[in-house]
């Protein structure tokens, strides 16, 4: 809860002045497209993911009519370096169903979200706010 919602929120806290002395800005918070569906015995993790979505709604309500955009990018099961050194037994148990759940049959990683990520931030997504947007490669479970 302290990483997944405390950090984005304080964040705002301390960018939001400063977006809104230039009546512009864009949040992209990270969220999890688990929330759509769950994971076994990571119940504190998809609340928190949870969290973040509700926030970025919240958010952006209160942030609009300062010309500051918020958004959430969710990935799905995403094999960072991190992830698989950290945490290669949820791995071991989660890539199978995963992959099986997937509209695209492989594995998901970092540079996949580089697209969303840039229309993000860019000015083509300008009158986007409030929005979850969902990089799993499909996911029937959604």
């Amino acid at each position: 809860m302290a990483i997944n919602l405390r950090g984005p929120f304080l964040m705002v806290k301390h960018v939001a002045p400063h977006m809104s002395a230039r009546g512009y800005g864009k949040i992209i918070n990270i969220g999890s497209g688990s929330i759509f569906h769950g994971i076994p015995s990571m119940l504190h993790y998809v609340t928190s993911k949870g969290g973040v979505m509700a926030m970025t709604r919240a958010m952006a309500l209160e942030l609009g009519e300062r010309g500051i955009r918020v958004n959430t990018l969710s990935p799905g099961l995403t094999l960072s370096e991190t992830l698989m050194a950290e945490n290669p037994e949820h791995i071991a148990n989660a890539r199978k169903h995963v992959l099986a759940s997937r509209y695209l049959k492989r594995d998901l990683h970092p540079q996949d979200l580089l697209g969303a990520l840039v229309f993000l931030t860019s000015a083509e997504s300008d009158f986007m706010t409030g929005q979850n947007v969902l990089v799993d490669g499909g996911n029937a479970n959604t």
